[in-house]
C-alpha cells in the first residue's frame, strides 16, 4: 500500500508553491478537482505585495490593519510582511518574470488602501496566471486530475490523508503523513462571483462534518468593480489596478458619486467602495460604471492588455467606452483557524494554506494584492514546519470504514441555484439580521433533503457562514449589518 510524504489539496498558489519548497526526494501527490489552471490563482487580475524595504514594513502592517478593521492578527500580519521580500525575491531568483519600468527596476504600482506603491504585476494584468504557470513549471511532483476530494481521513488529532472520487467513478483512498489542504475558497455558493467553477467550499463543508473549526466566516469580500452582464457563471474581474491607475466609476450621467462616501473615492477599500455602489444604486436607481476616459488606449494596451482583449470579444471599445459593473463575491477572508506555521489548531500533521485558511492576516477585509502574497508565505511556513517536526502514520490506526457517497441526485440542481440566490440576496453586502435567521432555516431545510455528497457539503459551508453572521452582531470590515 502506496503512504505518500504528502498529498496537497488544490493546485492554486499556495499548494504549487508548498509542492516546489517540499525535497525532490520526498514523495508527493497533488490533487485537483479538474485540471491545473482551474483555480483563482490563473484568473488572478491583480499582483503580489512586496514591501519595499524594512523601513516599508510597519507601513504595510498598518495599510493591511487599517483595511482588515483590526480584527486581524498583528503577529501573523507581520509575519507576512516581514517575509514578503523573501518570498517574491525567491520567485525572482529561481527565474520568475516582473514587469520592470523603463530603466529595468521592478516597476512598483500602488491599489486602493495601500499608503504606497508596493505591487508587483506580471504581464500586466495577468500575474495570477504568470505565477501559476512558472508553478507548474517548477513542480517536480505527481498531479492528478479531475480527482474531488469527498472526505478527510480523520482519527483523534491525525489525518491520515484523503478519499477522492476520481473521474466521477473511481473510490480512491490516499494516505498521507502529511496533509496540506490548500483548496480555496467558497464563491461559487455565491450567484455573482470571480471565481473559478471549481471553487465551491467542499472542504470547509468536510471541516464542519469533522468539527475542524473554522474561524471568521462571515467576512466575505465582494470585489466593486465586476462585469457581471455575462452567462458565465465565472465573472469578468476588472482588477483594482485599474482605479489605482485612474480609472473611475460613475452613475449613467457620467457623474464620480464616490466621494459622497469616503475621501479616498476610487482608493477606498473595497468594502467601502462595493457598499457604496450597492447604497447609490438601491437610493437612485442608476446603473454603475467604470470610465477608463483618463487612459491613452495605447497605454492601457499595454498595461491591461487581457482586460481590453477579453472586453473587446464581448464588444467593448476601450478605454472610450466605459463598461457596467456590479459588485462580486471575491474572496473569503475566513477559513480553517491555523497557527504562525499554517498547522490547524490541534492536529499534528495537518496544513492549511491559502484562501481555505484562517491565518488571521485579513481581519475584516483583505487588502488588495494581499492574497498571492499569503499563499507564498504561508506555504513556505507549512513546508518548514513539516520537515522540522515530521511525522509518521501508523495506517493500521485507522479504523473507520470508508463510507460510499453519491456525488449528485436528482434534486441537486435547483437547491444549489437557489442557494446561490440565498447567499447573494442575504449573506451578500449589507445583510439583515432576521434574513440570516430565515436563511439558516431554509439551509437546515435543505440539508434534510436526499441530496448528494457535494450539495451536502456546499449547504455545511453555506450554514457556517450564515451562522457566523448571525453571531457577529455589530457591522465590521465586510459584514455589514442594516435594521430592514
Amino acid at each position: 500500500m502506496t503512504v505518500y510524504d504528502y498529498v496537497i489539496v488544490g493546485s492554486g498558489v499556495a499548494g504549487l508553491n508548498a509542492a516546489r519548497l517540499i525535497p525532490h526526494d520526498k514523495k508527493v501527490l497533488i490533487v485537483c478537482k479538474q485540471s491545473p489552471w482551474e483555480c483563482n490563482t490563473f484568473w488572478a487580475q491583480g499582483g503580489i505585495v512586496r514591501a519595499r524595504d524594512k523601513e516599508d514594513i510597519p507601513l504595510h502592517v498598518e495599510d493591511t490593519m487599517i483595511a482588515g478593521a483590526y480584527l486581524n492578527d498583528i503577529k501573523a500580519v507581520t509575519l507576512l510582511s516581514e517575509k514578503s521580500i523573501g518570498a517574491v525575491d525567491n520567485l525572482i531568483e529561481n527565474g520568475f518574470q516582473f514587469d520592470r519600468n523603463a530603466q529595468g527596476e521592478l516597476a512598483f504600482t500602488k491599489e486602493a488602501a495601500h499608503s504606497r506603491s508596493r505591487i508587483l504585476h506580471a504581464d500586466g494584468d495577468a500575474t495570477g496566471r504568470e505565477l501559476h504557470m512558472f508553478l507548474l513549471q517548477n513542480c517536480p511532483h505527481e498531479i492528478i486530475t479531475a480527482s474531488i476530494v469527498i472526505d478527510l481521513l480523520i482519527e483523534d488529532d491525525v489525518c491520515y490523508g484523503v478519499h477522492i472520487l476520481q473521474n466521477n467513478d473511481t473510490d480512491k483512498v490516499i494516505y498521507a503523513h502529511h496533509t496540506i489542504i490548500a483548496s480555496g475558497g467558497v464563491g461559487s455558493i455565491y450567484r455573482y462571483h470571480t471565481n473559478s467553477t471549481t471553487i465551491a467550499g467542499d472542504i470547509q463543508g468536510i471541516c464542519v462534518e469533522k468539527g475542524i473549526k473554522l474561524r471568521d466566516m462571515e467576512m466575505i469580500q465582494f470585489h466593486p468593480t465586476v462585469f457581471v452582464d455575462s452567462q458565465n457563471a465565472r465573472k469578468q474581474l476588472l482588477t483594482e489596478a485599474l482605479r489605482g491607475e485612474g480609472a473611475i466609476i460613475e452613475d449613467e450621467n457620467g457623474y464620480p458619486f464616490l466621494g459622497e462616501y469616503h475621501k479616498d473615492k476610487e482608493l477606498a477599500p473595497r468594502d467601502v467602495v462595493s457598499r457604496a455602489i450597492f447604497d447609490y444604486s438601491k437610493k437612485t436607481g442608476s446603473k454603475v460604471y467604470i470610465s477608463f476616459h483618463n487612459f491613452e488606449k495605447n497605454d492601457f494596451k499595454k498595461r491591461f492588455p487581457n482586460i481590453y482583449k477579453d472586453l473587446r470579444e464581448i464588444g467593448f471599445d476601450l478605454p472610450y467606452e466605459r463598461v457596467p459593473i456590479s459588485p462580486a463575491f471575491h474572496y473569503s477572508m475566513g477559513g480553517i483557524e491555523v497557527d504562525l506555521n499554517s498547522k490547524v489548531l490541534g492536529f499534528k500533521n495537518l496544513y492549511a494554506v491559502g484562501e481555505v485558511s484562517s491565518t488571521g492576516v485579513h481581519g475584516a477585509n483583505r487588502l488588495a494584492s494581499n492574497s498571492l502574497l499569503e499563499g507564498l508565505v504561508f506555504s513556505e511556513l507549512a513546508v518548514n514546519d513539516s520537515l522540522n517536526n515530521p511525522y509518521e502514520i501508523e495506517i493500521e490506526n485507522y479504523k473507520k470504514e470508508m463510507p460510499y457517497y453519491t456525488l449528485e441526485k436528482k434534486k441537486d440542481k435547483a437547491i444549489k441555484n437557489a442557494l446561490r440566490t440565498l447567499m447573494w440576496k442575504h449573506v451578500g453586502i449589507v445583510r439583515v439580521r432576521q434574513d440570516l435567521i430565515d436563511s439558516l432555516e431554509e439551509i437546515e431545510a435543505y440539508l434534510k433533503e436526499d441530496i448528494g455528497r457535494l450539495l451536502y457539503l456546499r449547504l455545511l459551508t453555506a450554514k457556517s457562514i450564515v451562522k457566523s453572521a448571525i453571531e457577529r452582531k455589530e457591522s465590521i470590515g465586510a459584514h455589514y449589518i442594516q435594521e430592514r
